[in-house]
């Protein structure tokens, strides 16, 4: 038997799923975790996505559609939460600001913030696992010009709606699935056009006629752009960063902190899960993902076989190799 504890620094459970108008902080001071924004869809067929324990047609009572609205998928990840009472082991409003880890005890010592109050907590562990996330740090690069770029520039993160450029002419920087979805919904709103600038390839889709891809941007121009190989577009009224995150963790303690970019094999962690340095420590959720739901619960499955003495881990020399494999394969 487990005595399970979570901290929680929002108010209510979701994550990602939660919708909210807040940009940069929330009402506490601290950053905003949520990147959704309305009109938002999944990329990814429900049947990909489904717990094997309680399925789609179980939660709606009938037959559903393959793509599903976010407030659906948000109803669908807590309806099965509820179902198992899961919330009795969460403590919300609780900020983590420090884990540490004593070897000579193993044991690792967590100071938490009420995030109401302030009250500052310490509580003991004999495992931790991190199941942050690693989309909330948004990666921001920058490009000549852009201090005195006229319009507007955000990050994904901080995009909530394409109404707000209705009319508008709009820079999109990446070439991802955050471009691909927000440049649409752009011109689904009304927007007077959107330009795709890419680093590496364009994604190459037959667009709607307003839409372009061009190769990555080189510099600004009060509100006129040039690209690599001396493309110039003119007059832009916003730029939309769809760069990516950062994997961010500043309340690890360094000797326990992951260090990787966006992956499917995350350095250090053992089958993608267990921190090599320190097996007592795991990080859920830490790859580039596909199948995300599913990719989550069998981690955690993993996590707690661990803990329960169910499986046995490898040796140092033998993760090291188990590792050394997963990296080779990436790489060929």
């Amino acid at each position: 038997e487990l005595d399970i504890v979570c901290f929680e620094k929002s108010n209510d459970w979701g994550g990602q799923w939660n919708l909210t108008w807040q940009t940069g902080v929330d009402s506490t001071g601290e950053p905003v975790h949520s990147s959704m924004y309305h009109h938002l869809w999944s990329n990814g067929p429900k049947e990909c996505l489904e717990y094997p324990d309680y399925t789609f047609d179980e939660h709606a009572g009938k037959p559903t559609p393959s793509y599903a609205r976010r407030e659906v998928l948000r109803d669908y990840i807590l309806a099965r939460a509820t179902k198992y009472n899961l919330k009795r082991f969460v403590h919300f409003n609780t900020i983590v600001r420090d884990v540490s880890f004593d070897p000579a005890t193993s044991i690792f010592t967590i100071r938490t913030e009420d995030a109401k109050t302030s009250e500052v907590s310490v509580t003991q562990h004999d495992y931790v696992l991190v199941a942050t996330g690693h989309f909330s740090m948004p990666h921001i690069p920058t490009f000549d010009g852009f201090e005195s770029f006229p319009g507007r520039i955000l990050h994904a993160h901080d995009f909530r709606d394409a109404r707000q450029f209705t009319g508008q002419r709009v820079l999109v920087i990446g070439s991802s699935y955050s471009a691909e979805d927000i440049a649409l919904q752009l011109v689904k709103f009304g927007a007077a056009g959107g330009v795709i600038s890419y680093r590496t390839a364009p994604m190459g889709y037959r667009w709607p006629s307003t839409i372009e891809e061009v190769p990555m941007l080189t510099a600004m121009r009060g509100r006129d752009a040039t690209f690599q190989g001396g493309l110039h577009r003119p007059g832009f009224d916003a730029v939309i960063l769809c760069t990516g995150y950062r994997h961010h963790l500043p309340f690890m303690a360094k000797e326990l902190r992951l260090v990787t970019d966006n992956r499917l094999n995350p350095p250090g962690l053992y089958k993608g899960v267990v921190f090599h340095a320190n097996p007592r420590l795991m990080y859920l959720g830490m790859q580039d993902q596909h199948y995300t739901f599913t990719m989550f619960d069998a981690q955690g499955w993993f996590a707690r076989d661990l803990i329960l003495g169910r499986r046995t881990l490898p040796d140092e020399a033998g993760r090291l190799e188990d590792m050394r494999k997963w990296e080779v394969r990436r790489c060929a």
